[in-house]
């Protein structure tokens, strides 16, 4: 890769890596991968003539030494055979990251080098590639750090719960390759599209602030104030540095929906279940899925154009609030709102 690019030796280099590449298991949009060099920095999908000609003139893209885009796995991991039935430890990382960042949209023609997506991805990739400790073969840094952060939600721990487990580990194996703290773990993944937006509501659920609204103190429609005026802190609060800060009388977490409905059609893992309503579903008269329902079938009729292609998304929408704390006497409620993809399989 560091070879200059007028030798005959670069170019059976580029070779060699087009037919590593093209021949590879699992390349997901058929004759085309993603180029790999300067200019298009492993966003752009093209074919393989195509690919040669950007690597022969804008040479490969800078720190990409593992080709993970195009079949070569960042760790190689033995898992014994003995081992089947337990659960699987060896998570996929490569392609929890390749369907993370896979991006077709196209670049203005500038070599401005790696944007900011393109950095963020280098940076996981970097993390992925950290042992756990040496020779460690079952998890890296990445993927323990991914594992522990679902055990904290799984199981309801609190931040200082989950730093103080942090910090015994790292007492106790000083050797081990992990973050110190809760906001340096969730700073570690938060580039995987974990997060949500948290955005202030007016307490009577007139208005958001924000579209030019994110600086008001007080709602348009009610004139209720924004903030509580003797607020009780939360651990989130007394963890951060902020301790100041004030705190909001009602706040909306809002997942943004449209990159996870891209994600959906980006993963190879539920890209061809996206249409499996109309293609593999078991069409017999049973009612087994909402398309076997009637309000799915009226809703066709109305919508034609609509029904035509299988991979348009249906969604359901429910919604139902409760009492976090299980406390009958505390004001506190919490409404989310949750749509569902009914395209899948159940």
């Amino acid at each position: 890769m560091d070879t200059p690019r007028h030798l005959k030796e670069y170019q059976l280099g580029v070779e060699r890596f087009l037919h590593f590449a093209f021949s590879s298991v699992g390349i997901p949009q058929g004759e085309e991968i993603q180029c790999l060099c300067k200019k298009c920095c492993n966003r752009l999908w093209l074919k393989r003539d195509d690919v040669y000609n950007h690597l022969i003139c804008h040479g490969f893209v800078e720190g990409y030494r593992r080709w993970f885009n195009h079949g070569e796995s960042l760790i190689a991991m033995d898992v014994d055979s003995d081992t089947d039935g337990e659960y699987n430890y060896n998570d996929n990382i490569d392609e929890l990251l390749r369907d993370r960042f896979r991006d077709t949209t196209q670049f203005d023609g500038q070599n401005t080098g790696p944007n900011k997506s393109a950095n963020e991805f280098y940076k996981l990739v970097d993390k992925a590639s950290q042992e756990l400790y040496t020779m460690c073969k079952g998890f890296t840094r990445l993927s323990f750090t991914i594992r522990l952060y679902l055990l904290k939600y799984l199981h309801g721990w609190s931040n200082a719960s989950f730093t103080s487990l942090l910090e015994l580990l790292k007492e106790g194996m000083p050797h081990l390759n992990i973050p110190t703290s809760f906001d340096k773990t969730r700073n570690m993944i938060k580039n995987l599209g974990l997060d949500y937006q948290k955005i202030d509501a007016c307490p009577n659920d007139c208005m958001l602030y924000r579209n030019g609204h994110e600086n008001d103190i007080s709602c348009h429609v009610c004139g209720s104030y924004r903030y509580v005026e003797h607020p009780v802190m939360e651990e989130d609060d007394v963890t951060s540095s902020k301790k100041s800060r004030k705190v909001a009388a009602k706040t909306l977490r809002h997942f943004p929906l449209i990159p996870r409905l891209q994600r959906l059609f980006m993963c190879t893992r539920t890209v061809k279940a996206m249409s499996w309503h109309h293609n593999d579903r078991v069409k017999d008269g049973s009612l087994r899925h909402p398309a076997d329902g009637e309000s799915w079938k009226a809703f066709d009729s109305r919508h034609e154009d609509f029904a035509k292609d299988p991979r348009n998304v249906r969604l359901g929408l429910a919604s139902d609030g409760f009492n976090p704390f299980r406390t009958l006497s505390s004001t506190h409620s919490t409404w989310p709102v949750v749509l569902m993809v009914y395209n899948l399989p159940l």
